[in-house]
């Protein structure tokens, strides 16, 4: 009776013997089918980057001048590349119709201002002699003094229409109206300009500001939070060797409609005049984050049909969180999310990690 006893307990010792090393095989067996998975822990950190953006340079101030009224080319006093100052005299015109105009606006002038002196005069001799009662009617000195008002409006009228002419006759002149240079010329001598018609199709001369020059840039919506006014960047062009530096003096408040970017200007003070308007420039943006933001690397960030999402490991288990990308260097990205610090997030990460996953770590 003993000797069964002793019998079965050994053959269940052996049994649970044999389950356990077979389950241990099974562990074993599901470690080695899946594999481990690297991980690491979620930290913030201040991103630097530099972004290079096409840029172009223009004349600090660019003006075309036109022909007010209709007219031929007399004189032609600049050329294509010559230096002005504000207020030289770059062309003259002529218009023989003007002139006649004005000597006639003059002759009116000097005539109405010899009748009405004579009003006035009169007009004074009278009021002197009323004061001796009964010497002049009262109706006389009436007439007088409207004879002498009427006469002083039509002065009035004749020093206006002379100043209207005067005005056309010096818009015969064409003058610089600042500092710059001549970068275009599109009319010759005895050449017909005006403000309509063929004479008006191009600018007769184009004047740029040149030593001093805007630099602006579109900065796509997703940088514009990085610039601030007084910020420094150097740019360079492809016809020049040498790196140029200017600081951002203005920022448009607003994005374009159709690049849904916004555009940055830069003064540069072109003292050599070796940087021309119209090149086009490349520019480093340096993008400064003022506070520190989750930083991962490029590998833990699913972009998949259902989203952008890293793998977060919770007890060995998988789980998605949704993010938002920010900038991205070399092979570091950053993120925003419902994140904290110190999170373990899946280094390399795929669409093939399904919620509830467990991870081998």
């Amino acid at each position: 009776m003993k000797s069964n006893i002793i019998k079965s307990t050994a053959l269940l010792f052996t049994a649970l013997v044999v389950l356990s090393c077979e389950k241990k095989k099974e562990e074993t067996a599901k470690a080695e089918i899946e594999p481990k998975v690297e991980t690491f822990l979620l930290a913030k950190e201040k991103l630097t980057t530099e972004l290079r953006l096409p840029a172009e340079l223009t004349g600090f101030q660019q003006v075309d001048l036109y022909a007010k009224v209709s007219s031929f080319v007399k004189t032609l006093k600049v050329d294509i590349g010559s230096k002005v100052k504000k207020g030289q005299l770059l062309i003259v015109l002529e218009a023989p119709e003007i002139s006649s105009q004005l000597a006639a606006a003059e002759s009116r002038l000097k005539s109405m201002e010899a009748i009405y002196a004579t009003s006035k005069s009169t007009y004074n001799r009278l009021y002197e002699t009323s004061k001796v009662e009964g010497t002049i009617s009262k109706n006389d000195l009436e007439m007088a003094s409207g004879k002498k008002n009427s006469d002083y409006a039509q002065l009035q009228a004749a020093i206006a229409a002379h100043k209207e002419i005067a005005i056309m006759r010096g818009y015969l002149e064409i003058r610089a109206p600042f500092d710059g240079v001549v970068a275009a010329r599109n009319v010759n001598l005895g050449t017909f300009v005006g403000p309509a018609g063929k004479g008006s199709d191009l600018p007769l001369l184009t004047i740029q500001e040149q030593s001093k020059l805007r630099l602006a840039v579109s900065v796509p919506e997703l940088y514009t939070g990085y610039l601030h006014p007084g910020d420094e960047m150097s740019f360079n062009v492809k016809s020049l060797p040498d790196t140029f530096s200017a600081k951002i003096t203005r920022m448009s408040g607003a994005l374009d409609l159709k690049l849904r970017s916004e555009r940055v200007e830069m003064d540069v003070h072109n003292t050599k005049g070796n940087l021309l308007p119209g090149m086009v420039a490349e520019v480093l943006l340096p993008l400064n984050a003022k506070d520190s933001t989750f930083v991962v690397p490029k590998s833990a960030v699913v972009n998949s049909a259902e989203g952008l999402y890293v793998v977060k490991v919770v007890n060995h288990k998988a789980t998605r969180v949704d993010i938002k990308k920010g900038r991205e260097i070399e092979d570091k990205i950053e993120i925003f999310g419902d994140l904290t610090p110190n999170d373990k997030l899946v280094k390399i990460a795929s669409e093939e990690t399904k919620e509830g996953d467990v991870i081998n770590e």
